[in-house]
């Protein structure tokens, strides 16, 4: 494939579902020239609560059905993907991968004040530890709490980020965290920035919340620069959304998650 081809090539995004479309909506306002194909595994949603060897055949998968598209780039914007199936895509294709674990861990590295990190998740994020692992590895000293918020997807994807039930769970969830003196809170799962409201009422004003979706745009604007990759030219980027199972429930669903409508949706 030559620079030029590198260069107009779209840039490819897959997560489990809805989630990874927060980050998406990051790439449209970082990126605003680049194209984007999305892939949403409705049909397996959710990963986090797959096995290990699940994720990783459908991560292979997903990525298989973005090179098709001739992207130059793969964002796996899926933290349990990132957790479990990253280090293996970035050795068995030649494109550049990047993950949503590693850009919103050194962001939390830098925000943090007191040395203490807390990450919300999806029970497999937080079972594989990576979070803690990418923190620890930047920075021994750092101490980091972790906690599984399975209730918080379903909340997200039926719109009740405003709900007193979707702050009661929120405040639930984050009080050991809050109890340990947390002073950053790393939203571990995609769809966590819909809920940002009850999550920051929940753990007070004080504790900054890192969204990984906006890390994950700025790092893939370095990566497209440093490459030689990205475009200069002044053109409003196209999309194309792919999904592989119930495309009338995502598009209903969608708008929250991007900002704007999806008006084509294909099944694959």
């Amino acid at each position: 494939m030559s620079t030029r081809e590198n260069k107009d090539g779209p840039i490819g995004v897959f997560d489990s579902g809805l989630g990874g479309l927060t980050v998406v909506r990051e790439l449209m306002r970082q990126l605003p020239s680049e194209d984007i194909v999305y892939f949403g595994d409705t049909a397996r949603v959710p990963y986090g609560t797959k096995s290990k060897e699940a994720i990783i055949r459908f991560s292979r998968e997903n990525t298989r059905i973005l090179l098709q598209y001739k992207v130059k780039m793969v964002v796996v914007a899926c933290n349990t993907s990132s957790s479990y199936a990253l280090d293996i895509l970035r050795k068995e294709f030649r494109v550049p991968i990047v993950g949503v674990i590693g850009p919103g861990a050194r962001k939390a590295i830098a925000m943090t004040k007191a040395g203490n990190v807390g990450v919300i998740a999806t029970s497999a994020t937080v079972a594989s530890g990576q979070y803690e692992k990418s923190i620890k590895q930047c920075d021994g000293g750092i101490r980091v709490v972790s906690q599984a918020c399975p209730l918080f997807v379903p909340l997200a994807e039926e719109g009740w980020a405003d709900k007193p039930v979707t702050f009661e769970i929120a405040r639930e969830y984050l009080k050991p965290l809050k109890k340990s003196g947390i002073d950053t809170l790393i939203l571990g799962c995609t769809h966590y920035p819909l809920l940002k409201a009850a999550l920051q009422k929940a753990v007070g004003k004080s504790v900054v919340l890192v969204d990984s979706a906006k890390e994950v745009a700025l790092e893939v604007d370095g990566i497209l620069t440093s490459l030689g990759r990205k475009r200069t030219e002044k053109k409003v980027g196209r999309y194309r959304f792919l999904i592989s199972d119930r495309p009338q429930a995502f598009k209903k669903l969608a708008k929250n998650f991007l900002g704007r409508e999806i008006k084509h949706i294909q099944k694959v």
